[in-house]
C-alpha cells in the first residue's frame, strides 16, 4: 500500500502544504529530504522515525 507524508499535519511558521505519496521507505527519504532543505530540519534517525510513524496510508481516488 502506498503512503502519504503530509505537511499539513505538522505545525510550522511556513504553512506548508506540500503532500508525498509513494512506497513507504520512497516517502520517508523524500520527506526527510524535504525537512531539513526546507523546513531547516537535521537529518537523523530520529527524523525519520518521527516521518515513518507519521505515514498515513494513501486513500485512493477514484474517476
Amino acid at each position: 500500500m502506498r503512503k502519504v507524508a503530509d505537511c499539513r499535519d505538522f505545525p510550522s511558521e511556513t504553512e506548508c502544504s506540500l503532500a508525498i505519496t509513494g512506497e513507504e521507505d520512497e516517502v520517508v527519504r523524500a520527506a526527510s529530504e524535504h525537512a531539513v532543505s526546507v523546513h531547516g530540519h537535521e537529518d537523523s534517525p530520529q527524523l525519520r522515525q518521527q516521518i515513518r510513524s507519521a505515514l498515513k496510508d494513501e486513500v485512493p481516488q477514484h474517476a
